[in-house]
């Protein structure tokens, strides 16, 4: 019976192996992906983060007066 449960075991292993391997695959050509497209459109991307930091500054000063009021 224990030699029984080991062999399920090392199936239901091998069933999670191939998503496992799918998932790192797909991660990483995410990674790479987004790399590229910051490396391509890295001017564009600085002129949306100078584009965010007004908004960003207000949302900080909001959820400090937020947590100055309490």
């Amino acid at each position: 019976m224990a030699e029984e449960l080991k062999q399920e075991e090392k199936k239901a292993q091998g069933n999670r192996v191939m998503p496992t391997i799918l998932k790192v695959v797909l991660g990483i050509g995410f990674l790479i992906l987004g790399v590229l497209a910051i490396l391509r459109w890295r001017w564009d991307l600085l002129i949306l983060i100078k584009g965010c930091i007004g908004l960003f500054l207000v949302l900080a000063g909001i959820i400090t007066l937020a947590i100055a009021k309490e």
